[in-house]
């Protein structure tokens, strides 16, 4: 049952962390013990490169951004072990969600975190140079551990990118959800209602989805402005699925 008065928060445990084996640590530190805030989803995922640009989409075209796409792809730490790229998504709720973690989580920068939080998950995080193929520094990538939400509107639209309903208890949803009406599939950036081949199926008929997800597939079916892109739709109903592996 949908429940307007739960905050909610995203948070991520990117790959970073994982290989410094900083997982247990971060689960401790936004325990519900620390936090008061309880888990309503959790998933471990192997981010496409579909699912990367939308969580990052307001960094398009920045000199950090294909690095950034890397970073949370699990490409820039696991270059090698394609089975080792995993984010751990979290959903928390409870009171005041989103600045309670991104208080314990601290600032982006991980120097400024070290300088003004030094006891914040962030802190323990580094910066990383970029180069070009001459060897000059032309930005930098923030390995900081970890994303957190940083409002109530970011949370929403973070949680319906990384977050199926059926990905969370149905007492738990934070968000109003209905069932598909009709077959949707997907193929190169565009929707069909009537299998094409080498398309994909993104509903069924009695499959449950977030109900912004089925308005936008409305509103591009019948050839209206939606209120955000096909692919923020796409990303996360082929996250881990084999069929989205090359998106």
């Amino acid at each position: 049952m949908h429940k307007k008065e739960l905050d909610t928060t995203l948070v991520l445990i990117k790959p970073d962390a994982l290989k410094n084996s900083l997982t247990g640590y971060i689960l401790s530190q936004l325990s519900e013990f620390n936090t008061g805030l309880r888990f309503a989803g959790m998933k471990v995922v192997q981010v496409n490169r579909i699912l990367a640009e939308e969580h990052y989409a307001e960094h398009r075209g920045k000199v950090f951004y294909p690095p950034l796409i890397d970073y949370i792809m699990g490409l820039a730490h696991y270059p090698n072990t394609p089975d080792r790229r995993r984010v751990i998504a979290i959903v928390y709720q409870g009171p005041n969600a989103v600045p309670k973690i991104r208080q314990i989580v601290g600032s982006t920068d991980p120097h400024c975190a070290r300088e003004g939080q030094p006891g914040s998950i962030r802190a323990l995080g580094m910066i990383v140079h970029l180069r070009n193929e001459k060897g000059e520094v032309i930005g930098q990538r923030m390995d900081n551990l970890i994303h957190a939400s940083a409002n109530a509107a970011d949370a929403e639209r973070e949680i319906k990118l990384w977050f199926k309903p059926n990905d969370i208890p149905p007492r738990l949803h934070p968000f109003p959800t209905r069932q598909s009406e009709k077959h949707y599939y997907y193929k190169v950036k565009r929707l069909f209602t009537c299998y094409e081949p080498e398309s994909v199926c993104i509903f069924a008929p009695g499959d449950e989805a977030w109900e912004s997800d089925l308005d936008v597939l409305e509103k591009i079916d019948r050839g209206k402005k939606p209120a955000y892109p096909l692919e923020t739709v796409v990303a996360k109903y082929l996250s881990n699925e084999a069929r989205g592996m090359n998106l």
